[in-house]
């Protein structure tokens, strides 16, 4: 799981329309801590739960020489990892092997002072539910 957020974040670091094939970007009009707080309030005030917030930047800058980089992803980088039962029951009920697809997650990434929120495109049909769930919370994120 781990490792599969941190290739996410990778294939997102190159990103930079509104829309970019695997993920969906908004840009944000202010710092790091105050989206990742906008983030976690609007997921929070639809009533769901917050599973994991990963500190992917921060795991990415302290293995950076250790794996033999100097290249700086991120200046920060947080995931939060949720799921919403109604949502996730229908789509899963539609299809089962839907579960591949939770827990969903929404990203906050910096770089060079250039703030952006972001979550997965996920596939026509019954997962547009979910797509759309996640468009919300970044709406209402993006909207303070």
């Amino acid at each position: 799981m781990k490792y599969k957020l941190i290739a996410l974040a990778l294939s997102l670091y190159s990103a930079t329309q509104a829309s970019a094939g695997e993920a969906i970007l908004y840009d944000y009009d202010g710092t790091f801590e105050d989206a990742t707080f906008a983030v976690e309030d609007a997921i929070v005030s639809k009533g769901l739960v917050i599973d994991y917030r990963s500190h992917t930047g921060e795991m990415l800058e302290r293995t950076r020489e250790v794996v033999g980089s100097d290249v700086v992803l991120f200046d920060n980088a947080d995931i939060f990892l949720f799921c919403s039962a109604v949502v996730s029951r229908k789509v899963m009920e539609a299809d089962p092997m839907n579960i591949v697809h939770c827990p969903f997650s929404i990203f906050v990434a910096d770089q060079a002072g250039k703030v952006t929120i972001g979550h997965r495109d996920y596939p026509e049909g019954v997962m547009q539910m979910v797509e759309d769930l996640l468009s919300e919370i970044v709406t209402e994120a993006t909207s303070f």
